[in-house]
């Protein structure tokens, strides 16, 4: 039976960031994706350095200081205090859930160190070596480029997620109010525009709802004041 052709591979969660914002990698993108398949070498030393694009992006729009330096490990270590929202508010004080999540953040900690040294062990264009590389197949460079993309696709998410402006609150419905209905439609009279008749009430309250509220407040005030008076007549 014929071998089956490779499927060609897919960065999903890079691929969702670059379509947010996050354009600028897409030439690491689609490098890695060719490398996993054609040349899994190379793939090691993109996978290390879009994480680390990433990264410098965090710290960057955070103003969060780093240096040209710094390795990958040392600059995930500062996005991970750098504020971003790894519990969602409704459990940010559940302690159990805090602890877990610090395991699994230390096991992408892991993770990135894992791609960082098969990069320098096994990398296609990472330093120069007098003696021959082990040449790593398309599982192991996939193993490296599936653990990058999740790795930056959950970041960007949080980082985007942090930074957008939570939607405006709905206007909170205005209630009818039936006294104040009767007494403006007997002020007002019916609205005529040829044919069709409208009660002044309505116009207002669908067109001005705002100050329907308001005029409807200084009726229920101006009665309540009203009849306190009268109580206190002899």
């Amino acid at each position: 039976m014929p071998e089956a052709a490779p499927t060609p591979f897919t960065m999903h969660g890079a691929r969702e960031a670059m379509a947010n914002g996050l354009d600028h990698i897409e030439q690491q993108v689609l490098a890695l994706e060719r490398a996993v398949m054609e040349t899994p070498g190379l793939a090691f030393d993109l996978a290390k350095t879009l994480i680390e694009s990433l990264c410098r992006k965090v710290l960057d729009d955070r103003r969060i200081a780093h240096s040209r330096t710094e390795d990958l490990p040392a600059l995930f270590n500062k996005v991970k205090r750098s504020g971003l929202p790894f519990l969602p508010q409704a459990a940010s004080g559940a302690a159990e859930a805090r602890r877990s999540l610090e395991q699994t953040l230390s096991g992408l900690g892991t993770a990135i160190q894992g791609i960082c040294e098969l990069r320098n062990h096994c990398g296609f264009a990472s330093h120069g070596s007098g003696a021959p590389r082990p040449a790593m197949e398309t599982a192991q460079a996939l193993l490296a480029a599936e653990a990058a993309d999740a790795i930056l696709g959950f970041l960007h998410r949080l980082h985007r997620q942090d930074r957008t402006p939570p939607a405006p609150a709905a206007p909170a419905a205005v209630p009818r109010h039936a006294e104040f209905d009767e007494a403006l439609d007997e002020e007002i009279g019916p609205i005529r525009i040829r044919e069709a008749e409208f009660r002044a009430s309505d116009v207002l309250f669908e067109l001005e709802p705002a100050t329907y509220r308001i005029y409807a407040a200084e009726f229920s005030a101006n009665g309540e004041a009203t009849d306190t008076a009268e109580e206190t007549l002899p």
